[in-house]
C-alpha cells in the first residue's frame, strides 16, 4: 500500500485511503487472475472472464467501495454536521423510523452498518451458482437471518429501547420481561390485547343459528335481513387453518353480513380444530364432512336442487376439489362457484412453498401422517415467518424490550386465534399440492375414491386474487381459469391476501382491477386492466344475481323439520381454543 501522511482535512484523509484501497485490490485481482492461469491455463486479464473467485471478488470490491464511501460520509458528517445517511432503508421499513436513527451519529453508524451487511448478504445470494428453487430458498433464509440481526432488536442498540428505559427507570425492562415469561408459558408471541375481544361478542356477531353439526363441522344459516331473498342459497367454506369469523369481523366489516344484507340466503361451514377423537381424519374426510355435506343439507334447507358455492384460500382448494367430486360422480349441485385468494395450481407459490420440500412432509408423514395433530401455534409461527418483521420482530421489541401493552386489533386478535389440523389430512394436502402439484393434472389424485379433473366442473367461475399476496401469489390465482369452470370472471384487488379481501364498500378504500379478457398471460391482463376505486364487494354481487334464479319470500326461521335449530351462532366450534 502506498505511503502517505494524513491531511487535515478528514475527508482528504479517507479518499486518498480509499483510493489506497481501490489499489491494493487491484494489485489483487491481478494476482488471482495469475493464479487462474496456473497449470498451463491462459490467464484472464484483471476484471475480466470468470475464474472461481471472480464472483466472490467482484462482490468483495463492490463491498469494501461502498465500506469506503460509507466510512467517507460518516466521517464529514461527525466533523461538519453537514452530510446526510447514504444508505437508507427500503421504503416501508418502520425499525429506523425514530429520529435517533437520522440524527445520532452512533446509531446511525450502526443502521448503515447493518445495512450495508444485508445488502452483502443478499448480493452474495443473488450471485448464487443455484437453481432457481435453490436461490428462492437460500433468499428465504437469508431475509431470516438478516431480518433478526438488525440492531433494532437488541437493547443495547435500540435508541427507544434505552429512552424509554430511561424515562420509566427501568420499569418498562421489568413489564418486558414479565411479557416474556408470559408467552414462553404460552408457547407464542402476543401480538394484541386478547381481553378486547369476544368471539360472539365484539366478533362473529351476525345472527344466525347452526343449524347442523358432525365431528369436524357446523353449519350456520344467517338470518335474512330482506323481506326477500336470493332463491338460490350461498355456502361459504372458510379456510380449515383459521377460524371462520375473518370473514365476520363485526359490524361494519364482515363480508357475511354485506351478503346478508343484499339478499342472498347465506350459510357458512365452521370448521373445528383438530383433537384428539378426530385426528385420524383424512383429506377425504374434510371433503365428505365438509362441502359434501354441508351442500346436502343447504339444498334440503332451502328445497332447491342447486347452491352457489364460495371457499377462501384453502377452504377454495377444498371447495374445487368437492366440486371435482360431484363431477366425477355425474351430479349438478352448483350453479356458481367463487374463489378467494385460492391456489389450484401450484407451481408458483411464493415463499411458503420454500418450507415446503420432501424431507419436511417425509418426515410429518412419519410422525403424523396415520395419526395426530399438527398444533396451531406451529402453523401460526410458519406464516409469521413469511413477514417476520411485521409479525414477530415488531412485537418482541414492543413487548419484550419496551414492554409496551398490546394494541386491540380486530385482525391480530383472528389471526392469533390458531387452528388445529389432523395429521392425515395435513400431509395429503402438503405432498399433493405444495411438494407435486398433482391437483391440475387430470387424474392424477384420486379423492373419494374417484379419479379428479377439474377441467370437469363446468360451473360458472369467479375469481378473485390479491395484488400483493404474499400467501397466494396473484398470477397462481389467475391460472385457476385455465383449469376448471366456466365463463370465468377474475377480479383483482389491491393489498395484501387478508386486505384485499376484507374491504367492506362503505370505507371506500383501496381499489381493484377489471379486464374482461382473459385470453392471454397475467402480466398482460393487468396491462390491459381497468383500475376502479373501492371494493370489489359489489361487482361480485352483481355477477351472483346476473346468475340468479329469482328470489323468494325469506323464510321465516331457521333450519326445517328434519335439521333443527342446534345452538344460536357462532356455535361452540369457533370458540374452542387449539394448543
Amino acid at each position: 500500500m502506498n505511503n502517505f501522511t494524513s491531511p487535515g482535512d478528514p475527508s482528504e484523509y479517507l479518499e486518498r485511503l480509499m483510493q489506497a484501497g481501490q489499489q491494493s485490490m487491484k494489485q489483487f485481482d491481478e494476482a488471482l487472475a495469475m493464479t487462474a492461469g496456473v497449470g498451463g491455463k491462459k490467464p484472464a486479464p484483471a476484471g475480466q472472464g470468470f475464474s472461481p473467485f471472480g464472483f466472490a471478488l467482484d462482490m468483495q470490491r463492490e463491498y469494501l467501495t461502498q465500506v469506503w464511501r460509507f466510512w467517507n460520509t460518516t466521517a464529514i458528517r461527525t466533523f461538519t454536521l453537514g452530510a446526510r445517511s447514504e444508505i437508507q432503508p427500503a421504503r416501508g421499513d418502520k425499525r429506523f423510523k425514530d429520529e435517533a436513527w437520522q440524527e445520532t451519529p452512533y446509531y446511525d453508524l450502526l443502521k448503515q452498518s447493518y445495512l450495508l451487511a444485508a445488502k452483502q448478504m443478499h448480493d452474495l445470494v443473488e450471485g448464487a451458482q443455484v437453481d432457481d428453487r435453490t436461490k428462492l430458498q437460500l433468499r428465504f433464509y437469508a431475509r431470516q437471518f438478516i431480518d433478526a440481526m438488525s440492531p433494532s432488536n437488541f437493547p443495547a442498540t435500540n435508541p427507544e429501547v434505552i429512552r424509554t428505559a430511561i424515562e420509566t427507570r427501568s420499569a418498562s425492562l421489568a413489564s418486558g420481561m414479565a411479557n416474556l415469561i408470559e408467552d414462553m408459558r404460552k408457547g407464542r408471541i402476543t401480538r394484541v390485547d386478547e381481553s378486547a375481544f369476544e368471539v360472539g361478542g365484539n366478533l362473529a356477531v351476525t345472527p344466525g343459528s347452526v343449524v347442523f353439526e358432525n365431528e369436524l363441522i357446523q353449519l350456520i344459516q344467517y338470518t335474512p335481513q330482506t323481506p326477500v331473498v336470493e332463491r338460490t342459497p350461498l355456502l361459504i367454506v372458510p379456510p380449515c387453518i383459521n377460524k371462520y369469523y375473518l370473514l365476520d369481523l363485526g359490524k361494519g366489516n364482515s363480508f357475511v353480513e354485506y351478503a346478508v344484507a343484499q339478499g342472498h340466503q347465506v350459510f357458512l361451514i365452521s370448521w373445528r380444530s383438530a383433537v384428539p377423537e378426530i385426528d385420524h381424519l383424512t383429506w377425504d374426510d374434510y371433503l365428505t364432512k365438509g362441502p359434501l355435506q354441508a351442500i346436502e343439507v343447504v339444498r334440503e334447507i332451502a328445497k332447491v336442487e342447486q347452491v352457489h358455492a364460495l371457499g377462501f384460500c384453502v377452504g377454495g382448494t377444498i371447495m374445487s376439489c368437492a366440486a371435482a367430486v360431484l363431477a366425477a360422480r355425474g351430479e349438478s349441485k352448483l350453479t356458481s362457484l367463487t374463489l378467494l385468494t385460492t391456489m389450484l395450481d401450484f407451481v408458483d407459490t411464493g415463499d411458503i412453498g420454500l418450507l415446503i420440500d420432501e424431507g419436511a412432509v417425509a418426515l410429518r408423514e412419519a410422525t403424523i401422517g396415520r395419526g395426530g395433530i399438527l398444533p396451531g401455534k406451529e402453523l401460526a409461527f410458519t406464516f409469521g415467518t413469511l413477514r417476520a418483521n411485521d409479525l414477530i420482530w415488531r412485537y418482541v421489541v414492543d413487548s419484550y424490550l419496551k414492554g409496551a401493552p398490546p394494541d386491540a386489533f380486530d385482525l391480530l386478535y383472528w389471526d392469533s386465534d390458531s387452528v388445529s389440523l389432523p395429521g392425515p389430512m395435513y400431509c395429503w394436502y402438503t405432498r399433493n399440492t405444495y411438494l407435486e402439484n398433482k391437483l391440475r393434472e387430470p387424474g392424477k389424485t384420486t379423492q373419494c375414491g374417484l379419479p379428479i379433473d377439474l377441467s370437469r366442473v363446468k360451473t360458472p367461475l369467479y375469481v378473485l386474487a390479491s395484488r400483493e399476496d404474499h400467501i397466494v401469489p396473484w398470477r397462481s390465482a389467475y391460472r385457476s381459469k385455465d383449469l376448471m369452470g366456466a365463463n370465468p370472471r377474475f377480479v383483482l384487488a389491491a393489498s395484501g391476501h387478508v386486505a384485499g379481501v376484507i374491504n367492506p364498500p362503505a370505507r371506500n378504500k383501496r381499489s381493484h382491477w377489471l379486464n374482461d379478457d382473459l385470453n392471454c398471460e397475467a402480466k398482460d391482463w393487468l396491462d390491459r386492466a381497468e383500475e376502479k376505486p373501492g371494493s370489489w364487494w359489489p361487482d361480485w354481487d352483481a355477477w351472483m344475481k346476473r346468475h340468479s334464479s329469482g328470489t323468494v319470500p325469506a323464510p321465516g326461521h331457521a333450519g326445517d323439520d328434519k335439521y333443527g335449530v342446534i345452538e344460536p351462532a357462532p356455535g361452540r366450534y369457533v370458540k374452542l381454543k387449539s394448543n
